[in-house]
Parts: structure tokens; C-alpha cells; sequence
């Protein structure tokens, strides 16, 4: 929600910032919807695959007298 919020107010700097007056805040709008933009497309993306890979919990193996031990020990 605040990133969106963020990315709206910043779209009219984007879109029209190419104007006498506004040679800083033109790049920096579009550094910061851009940071913006990949960001959340990573931890709606990336970061659920990766949970799933690493997240899960350690299985359990038997030994050569039944007893169960954690995985890697």
C-alpha cells in the first residue's frame, strides 16, 4: 500500500520532469520508482521460491541401530 502510494506520487516527476527547474528531482524519481518497481517485484517473487527452497525443516534419517538423528549430523 505505501508503495504504491509512493510510486503514484512519483509518476507525474517521471513522466513530466524533464523541465527547467527540475534536474534533480526528475533522476531521483526515477531511481526511486525504479528501486521501487524491483523491489517489490523480488519479494513478491524471489523471496517466496527461496523460503520454499531453504524454509523447509531438516528430515529426519534412521541410523544402523534405528535411532533417528537430524539430517547432516
Amino acid at each position: 500500500m505505501t508503495t504504491l502510494a509512493t510510486g503514484l506520487a512519483l509518476v507525474p516527476l517521471v513522466v513530466l520532469g524533464l523541465r527547467p527547474g527540475q534536474e534533480i528531482e526528475h533522476p531521483l524519481a526515477v531511481v526511486i520508482l525504479g528501486g521501487l518497481f524491483t523491489s517489490t517485484l523480488l519479494n513478491l517473487f524471489v523471496l517466496p521460491s527461496l523460503y520454499l527452497r531453504f524454509g523447509r525443516p531438516l528430515v529426519t534419517r534412521t541410523t544402523a541401530l534405528g535411532q533417528t538423528s537430524p539430517e547432516g549430523a
